[in-house]
């Protein structure tokens, strides 16, 4: 049984990326981690970002051990819609700095990336940086995602 889930979603400028990067992350760590897809299950043109948007993040707002990927054209859509789910932290990350920084400082648990912009080679570095990266437990960190919590 894998020890960790990525839920993984994507609109349809996104859709040929996602499957992509889930064969690449299924490589990772064989039998430790489980790639689920959420949608879009079939390309569509024009179909909105806010369903598997809404389905990964309810996830992993589901599960404190899984974590999140989604993919749009600019990632800002489907962040912005993630971030609408209690228990859902989306940070947009166009390089794995933004990623780690996202995890550490921000308890992200979700990463955005843009179709548009990014290649799936540095889509996947991010994702791993992502995922290797820890939550810091500092004081000041607790304090800010209770105040987050409390909005």
């Amino acid at each position: 049984m894998a020890q960790h889930i990525i839920y993984l979603g994507a609109d349809h400028r996104g859709f040929q990326k996602k499957n992509e990067l889930a064969e690449l992350l299924k490589q990772c760590h064989p039998g430790m981690v489980e790639i689920q897809d959420l949608g879009a299950s079939e390309y569509v043109e024009n179909d909105d970002f806010n369903e598997p948007a809404k389905a990964v993040a309810k996830a992993v707002a589901d599960d404190e051990h899984a974590l999140g990927v989604l993919l749009c054209g600019s990632g800002q859509g489907v962040c912005i819609q993630a971030n609408r789910i209690k228990g859902a932290r989306a940070v947009c990350a166009k390089d794995s700095e933004d990623a780690v920084l996202g995890r550490g400082h921000d308890w992200a648990n979700i990463v955005c990336l843009s179709a548009d912009q990014l290649e799936v080679a540095t889509m996947e570095q991010i994702v791993k940086a992502f995922c290797h990266a820890h939550p810091l437990t500092d004081e000041r960190y607790h304090r800010r995602m209770k105040k987050l919590e409390e909005a």
